[in-house]
Order: C-alpha cells, then structure tokens, then sequence
C-alpha cells in the first residue's frame, strides 16, 4: 500500500501578498489563489504563466491559446510585507484582546497583518 501523502502547515492564506524568492520568477509578486498542502504548492496570480491550447466551447466559443498560471513550491515564496517594502516571515502572537493574531516579523517590528 501507498503511504498517505505528509500534509505540511503554513502561515499563508489564501489572497496574501508572496513575493518568490527563489527559482525562474525570483522577485515577481502576486497574490495567493490556491494552496495545495499536500503537495507543497502554491498558485499565485501572474506567476509561472503556462501556455494551454483550449477547445472551442460556450465560453471560448473560438477556442485558442490560454495563458494559465501553475503551481510553484511552497517553499519559493515568501509574504511580502507592503509597509516595509520587504519579504518576511510570519509569526503568531496574542493581540490586545487576547486573541490570537499574525504579525509581521520585518526589521524586529511586530505589525497585525489580518
């Protein structure tokens, strides 16, 4: 039998700014669209464009080519910190009210990102 796929835990979410930091597309930015924790994937908007050949069909009643974006690794991006203008990692700490909050490690500031 097939041993069950590890599934890894992130700080991202899904429409958080990435900035790739490593591969093909260093330093392009985007947001997140789709994370696949299984297979330590990400899909981020404008990022790692793929040409696909479509069919005609009621939506593209012509069909033709389709510029599509496909997953990178997990560990190729990195949120991008707009205020500082730099990546960062992402730490979690309790806020004012005492509910658990993300913050942005950047330059040893502590910021709310949600």
């Amino acid at each position: 039998m097939k041993p069950a796929p590890k599934k890894t835990k992130t700080r991202l979410k899904i429409k958080d700014e990435v900035i790739v930091i490593a591969g093909k597309n260093r330093k392009a930015r985007g947001e997140i669209l789709y994370i696949n924790l299984e297979k330590q994937q990400v899909v981020v908007q404008g990022v790692n464009l793929r040409k696909r050949f479509s069919r005609p069909s009621q939506e593209n009643p012509k069909g033709g080519i389709v510029e599509i974006e496909m997953p990178i690794a997990l560990s190729n991006v990195q949120y991008y910190d707009s205020k500082e203008k730099k990546p960062t990692r992402i730490a979690y700490a309790a806020d004012k009210n005492g509910k658990k909050a993300r913050y942005s490690v950047a330059s040893g500031r502590k910021r709310v990102l949600d």
